[in-house]
């Protein structure tokens, strides 16, 4: 068995931010030699996400709107998380909303994503360097 393990760097600088990173699992499948396996994509900050779905710019506006709709950055003081100091409340909602993590079959070396599939890293507390974890696994 192969596995090859990696990490994506992001510091997105606004609060929340969407970006397409299949080019880059692509290329660490290719890195990783494996032909048949799995790959793993996960974000390593419990304020971001990593999910799968169509790459149009109308979508990526409507997942904002909604999130903001169901997890209303303003008023700061409606959230108990908040009082702690920070602001961030409403970025840990729509990280668990949009999910952590997602896993992709390789089948003959490239990713086996549907139609107009894409994998995403989603930003939801920007601003500072946050990291993704890319495990590539398989023959």
């Amino acid at each position: 068995m192969k596995s090859l393990t990696e990490k994506l760097l992001f510091n997105i600088p606004s609060r929340r931010g969407y970006i397409n990173i299949t080019p880059q699992v692509e290329e660490i499948v290719s890195k990783s030699g494996v032909r048949e396996g799995l790959v793993l994509c996960n974000a390593m900050h419990i304020t971001a996400s990593v999910y799968i779905n169509d790459d149009e710019p109308g979508l990526l506006d409507d997942y904002d709107d909604w999130l903001e709709e169901l997890a209303p950055h303003e008023p700061v003081s409606k959230y108990r998380h908040n009082r702690t100091g920070e602001d961030n409340a409403d970025a840990h909602l729509k990280r668990q909303l949009m999910g952590r993590e997602v896993t992709v079959a390789v089948t003959n070396g490239k990713l086996d994503l549907g139609p107009w599939e894409q994998v995403f890293y989603a930003e939801f507390d920007g601003r500072r360097q946050k990291r993704v974890l890319i495990k590539v696994i398989g023959e």
